[in-house]
């Protein structure tokens, strides 16, 4: 359902390449997680694959098929009807994502207003089935909350049940657990994984990571300095990895044995 294929990324304002040909697909409800360091063009290829990117500040090539769709040759407005219908992005702080002078519902069933001709009762109904849907506590009184009235967990529900309101077809998820403790971190986990069985949502998983990625995707793909270095079954590439920066990664995983450095 996306297909990158050799996409390069160049910002003006610097002479190396962000992102330097990096080509990988994901398939109808598989998660892919991409994993790197800070800097290694992960988070650029995200925002490219969801139309997010200045055009003015970057050059781009390649292509990036959604459905045989060729997201880079689109227009702003045609990129805005995909983005928020069949593209969904949540983002690793929620706190500086939302509004904090508007109330958590309105802003959930914001892409409904913007993408359909839905009444507003129809709205809010649909808005408090989706924080239903990611299992936030009393979702009619989230629903009326200002966002510093909940907590970085259920604000991060809150932005996930904002990007699956409309049903996307492919949800791009950039380090959307980094910012929250073990315990809330494993929980949306969790919630991810249990959107993806019961709707069938493609995801690009986004984390620096690599354990985290062993706990939700299948597959994995490993960039470093804008290259994709290796890409494969996550088990295989976790337990069998063949690029030494690969190995780097893992060798950082704290363990019982290894405690973080």
């Amino acid at each position: 359902m996306l297909e990158v294929r050799d996409l390069h990324v160049k910002f003006h304002s610097r002479q190396r390449q962000a992102v330097g040909g990096v080509s990988f697909s994901i398939a109808d409800g598989e998660i892919l997680g991409l994993v790197g360091e800070s800097g290694s063009g992960k988070s650029v290829t995200a925002l490219t694959v969801a139309g997010l990117l200045d055009r003015e500040k970057a050059e781009c090539s390649g292509s990036v098929l959604l459905d045989g769709v060729d997201l880079l040759k689109l227009q702003e407005p045609e990129l805005r009807q995909l983005r928020g219908k069949r593209i969904g992005v949540v983002f690793q702080e929620p706190q500086t994502c939302m509004d904090p002078l508007m109330k958590v519902g309105r802003q959930v069933e914001e892409a409904l207003a913007i993408h359909t001709n839905t009444s507003r009762e129809e709205r809010r109904r649909l808005a408090i089935q989706a924080l239903t849907d990611v299992e936030l506590p009393d979702p009619e009184t989230v629903y009326d909350k200002y966002p510093h009235e909940l907590s970085g967990g259920q604000l991060q529900r809150a932005m996930i049940a904002a990007a699956i309101l409309t049903r996307p077809a492919l949800l791009l998820l950039d380090e959307p657990t980094t910012a929250l403790d073990v315990t809330v971190q494993a929980q949306i986990l969790e919630l991810l994984k249990k959107l993806n069985r019961e709707h069938g949502i493609s995801m690009l998983f986004i984390s620096h990571n690599l354990y985290v990625v062993k706990k939700l995707c299948r597959r994995v793909a490993v960039m470093q300095r804008g290259l994709l270095v290796e890409e494969g079954d996550t088990q295989e590439v976790f337990y069998h990895p063949q690029h030494p920066y690969t190995q780097r990664l893992i060798a950082a995983i704290p363990t019982r044995q290894r405690p973080k450095p």
